[in-house]
């Protein structure tokens, strides 16, 4: 049997479990390592084992708890409520300003867990009962709290460029800043787009009536304001030490952390019940991303070890005659496609390996492919008919938001989301003048 075909065998053995309700690295580990013992015999497993000793090895990947950590504490001692308050209160005389409120909020938890999760998980306790109270139109509340939770996949520190730093070999330093300005343009064609459909039908989304905002004193704006203003001391004790090089990418994640834990007691909201919950999920959510690491990595080395990526880049560059351009927007639609049926994780450890070797071969910026594959995982938790964001959102939000008005809200941001991708394809720069002016890249 030659290689392609090995190769092939092993993908759709591997889609196969996948679609039978295995767990992801159950599913990805088995594969690599029945493929290994059949090739090689037993002296294939020192592949995986080798692989595996490389990410132990991998310092960055420390930073994967402090940030769940940090996002755990924010959102069990209720420190984002006081952020939803803010926003409520100053956003809340302008058309759409708490769904716009929403979305800033979104932001602000990403730049404090770097996970899709914790943003869904506030959203649908915080914001979602206070949008449906003020008569926010269903598609409306659904589409802004998917979409904006979807934002702590690229806004820095993004636990999916960890994970491409260690397939890319690239610093997780210039990922995060590549990721800054197109998360943040995203972040403002999500607000255009709810100011611009608010001003055509107010009835979406109307604004606090005249006497609730006389209701709120000057006073108790500005409380809100120091209140809200909290969790940005969090960031900035983070990331001022780190960018000025008093700290590692490591050192800061831990001085973030223990920011957020501070925060907590300086609330006195950090419970034994706060710390346990936090530590719990924190040790789950490590713990899944490890075992899908490390059998990824197995399945990447026997998978190099077949010659196989050698043979794609070889059928896309020589067979095909394909110009690279013409190539990368191949990549990029294969993503969207497979993100309608596989979550980030599986895509990045699936395909990732060999298409950043092709991305490498044909010259492009694998910082700026980074920021390319990260945005396509974007819209993968939105797409329908197996999107992330779509079934956390069911499992999450009141009976009347059903799967056809769950998947009906997702279609306006999918588009802006398309939008910002084609942008940064188009202007790299987007992506790549923040690493090159902080860092000197």
């Amino acid at each position: 049997m030659d290689h392609n075909t090995i190769a092939l065998l092993m993908f759709s053995t591997m889609l196969l479990m996948m679609l039978t309700g295995q767990r992801v690295f159950g599913a990805i580990g088995f594969v690599a390592v029945a493929a290994a013992l059949m090739l090689w015999g037993p002296g294939g497993t020192d592949m995986g084992f080798s692989a595996v000793m490389k990410l132990m090895k991998w310092t960055p990947l420390l930073t994967l708890p402090m940030f769940v950590f940090m996002g755990y504490v924010m959102s069990e001692s209720r420190l984002a409520d006081d952020l939803y308050r803010m926003f409520h209160v100053w956003f809340g005389p302008v058309p759409g300003g708490l769904a716009i409120g929403t979305i800033l909020l979104m932001v602000m938890i990403s730049v404090m867990n770097g996970l899709s999760v914790a943003g869904m998980a506030i959203g649908a306790t915080i914001a979602l009962p206070e949008l449906m109270r003020r008569g926010y139109d269903k598609l409306m509340i659904s589409g802004v709290i998917q979409a904006g939770s979807s934002l702590g996949i690229l806004i820095p520190p993004s636990v999916v460029l960890v994970l491409f730093s260690l397939i890319a070999r690239q610093p997780v330093s210039n990922l995060w800043l590549a990721g800054a300005v197109p998360g943040l343009l995203m972040a403002t064609l999500f607000i255009l787009y709810i100011l611009i459909r608010t001003k055509l039908n107010p009835a979406l989304a109307p604004p606090m009536s005249e006497e609730e905002l006389a209701s709120v004193s000057r006073a108790e704006k500005f409380r809100l304001l120091r209140a809200g203003l909290l969790p940005v001391f969090i960031f900035v004790a983070m990331m001022v030490p780190f960018l000025n090089g008093w700290a590692s990418l490591t050192e800061a994640s831990v001085i973030g952390a223990l920011a957020a834990v501070l925060a907590a007691i300086v609330k006195r909201r950090f419970t034994r019940e706060v710390f346990e919950t936090a530590t719990r999920q924190t040790l789950a959510i490590t713990v899944m991303f490890m075992l899908i690491i490390t059998a990824a990595l197995s399945f990447g080395a026997v998978f190099d070890g077949l010659g196989a990526g050698r043979a794609i880049n070889n059928f896309f560059l020589n067979r095909l005659g394909l110009e690279p351009w013409q190539i990368l927007v191949l990549m990029q639609v294969s993503f969207l496609v497979m993100g309608m049926f596989l979550d980030d994780t599986a895509m990045l450890v699936i395909v990732a390996p060999v298409y950043v070797s092709l991305a490498k071969t044909l010259g492009f910026d694998l910082i700026w492919y980074g920021v390319l594959y990260t945005i396509t995982c974007q819209i993968a938790y939105l797409t329908p008919p197996f999107g992330y964001n779509l079934f956390l959102m069911k499992a999450m939000a009141p009976p009347e938001f059903t799967l056809p008005v769950i998947y009906r809200s997702v279609a306006p941001f999918v588009l802006l989301m398309l939008l910002t991708l084609i942008l940064v394809m188009i202007f790299p720069e987007l992506a790549l003048w923040l690493p090159r002016e902080v860092l000197g890249r």
